[in-house]
């Protein structure tokens, strides 16, 4: 009895991941707005009652590849971090940012299920949340390591008007930093939301007819937008 449900669990494993593949091939081809579970299905050989089983509607079988690309790029991020563990916060940061980049290029369905125009109808549920967490969580790490470490220069700019930020996001970096940093949160939102603005344009070619270098142009980026929480990214070329 044992056997037969581990098989039955093991053979629904192995249909669930066949059918996102599936999935994300027809996201390519189609986007998320034109995903269906019906053409899903006969791309795969199936019935379509078999995949709804697996994935009774169509947003849930979004949110399983969305949860599966957030976890990805964040796991891409999370590796390139590791590797550079030891390494000074600004390496590490272009270290994780170029992983990211090449996640995103290479799986540009699943980037533009991510960050690019949202599907009609579909409202993505708090299971995605976690998974969201996951790659400016590796930026969190490593501007909290950097201002540990004492890399950050202070800004002298500090937030006008009262806090910005929710206390969740406050939490999530371990508490509010003490002055002359206690912005580095808000900067940090900053850097997050540059990185992405500028993988859109790269991704969805908005730079190609301006850049000539656009990989060196988006390290280039990344060390600017560091700037903005006195983050020193070093570059090949830099004076020495």
């Amino acid at each position: 009895m044992d056997d037969y449900a581990t098989n039955s669990t093991s053979d629904a494993a192995i249909l669930s991941e066949s059918i996102k593949d599936i999935a994300r091939v027809h996201l390519l081809k189609l986007g998320g707005a034109g995903l269906s579970l019906d053409s899903v299905a006969q791309d795969c050989g199936r019935a379509a009652g078999e995949v709804q089983a697996l994935f009774p509607h169509r947003d849930d079988l979004l949110t399983a590849l969305v949860i599966d690309a957030y976890d990805a790029s964040g796991a891409a991020m999370e590796q390139a971090d590791e590797a550079a563990a030891g390494g000074p916060a600004g390496a590490r940061l272009l270290a994780v940012t170029r992983a990211l980049r090449k996640w995103s290029f290479d799986h540009p369905a699943e980037f533009t299920l991510l960050y690019g125009s949202p599907v009609p109808g579909y409202h993505a549920p708090q299971d995605t949340v976690l998974p969201a967490s996951r790659t400016p969580g590796v930026l969190a790490r490593i501007v909290g390591a950097a201002l540990e470490g004492g890399e950050l220069t202070p800004s002298g700019r500090t937030v006008p008007g009262p806090p910005l930020l929710l206390p969740a996001a406050v939490e999530a970096f371990g508490g509010l930093p003490p002055a002359p940093y206690s912005d580095v949160i808000e900067r940090g939102i900053v850097l997050w939301s540059s990185l992405i603005g500028l993988l859109v344009f790269q991704v969805f070619s908005r730079t190609h007819d301006s850049v000539r270098d656009e990989a060196a142009f988006f390290d280039y980026a990344v060390a600017v937008a560091a700037e903005s929480i006195g983050l020193v990214v070093p570059l090949d070329g830099d004076a020495r």
